[in-house]
């Protein structure tokens, strides 16, 4: 008889795939934006909400985080990759929180309207600043690429114990149930 492999609780599972495929979006439409003139305004009536949808759900999963047990690594993770993984977990949280909150802001600075939806509006966070605008922008963009990077990074190593290592790491995040060999 075969047992289950440990595998993280089905929210945890389910809110990584989520945020994983929103995270995919926004950089993908952030990308476009910056090469596309003529689709701006309409890549970025989807970008602010879906950055403050994925600012909601990394609440939501940090929250979820520390009421749910996390299964173990396999034995061929060793306790250098733990800590990296653990703190390149911790940096992709950062900036899942950070990267909106700087989007949020920068607009606020600009005196844009923040449209959810419809008659839906943020308020703004940062009072009217030219210069703070400035800043605020540029950090968007260098939060862009190191999310993208660590995004990147946490991909390939999940690729590397996948495919070469063959320790069946993408098992314990795998979207469906998978059993013990």
């Amino acid at each position: 008889m075969t047992t289950d492999l440990e595998q993280f609780p089905v929210s945890m599972r389910f809110l990584h795939w989520l945020t994983a495929a929103m995270v995919l979006t926004i950089l993908g439409i952030g990308v476009a934006m910056v090469a596309s003139l003529a689709d701006y305004h309409q890549l970025v009536s989807i970008h602010r909400p879906l950055g403050f949808l994925i600012l909601v759900l990394v609440v939501i999963r940090f929250v979820n985080r520390q009421f749910s047990t996390m299964p173990a690594f396999p034995a061929t993770v060793s306790s250098g990759e733990r800590f990296i993984a653990h703190a390149s977990e911790m940096l992709l949280y950062t900036l899942l929180f950070v990267q909106p909150l700087v989007g949020w802001g920068m607009l606020s600075a600009a005196r844009y309207p923040i449209v959810l939806y419809g008659p839906l509006h943020l308020f703004p966070i940062l009072p009217h600043s030219v210069m703070l605008y400035a800043a605020l922008r540029k950090a968007h963009t260098v939060l862009a690429y190191l999310l993208f990077f660590t995004f990147i990074a946490h991909f390939g190593a999940v690729l590397f114990h996948t495919l070469i290592l063959r320790d069946r790491l993408f098992s314990r995040m795998a979207p469906y149930r998978v059993p013990a060999r």
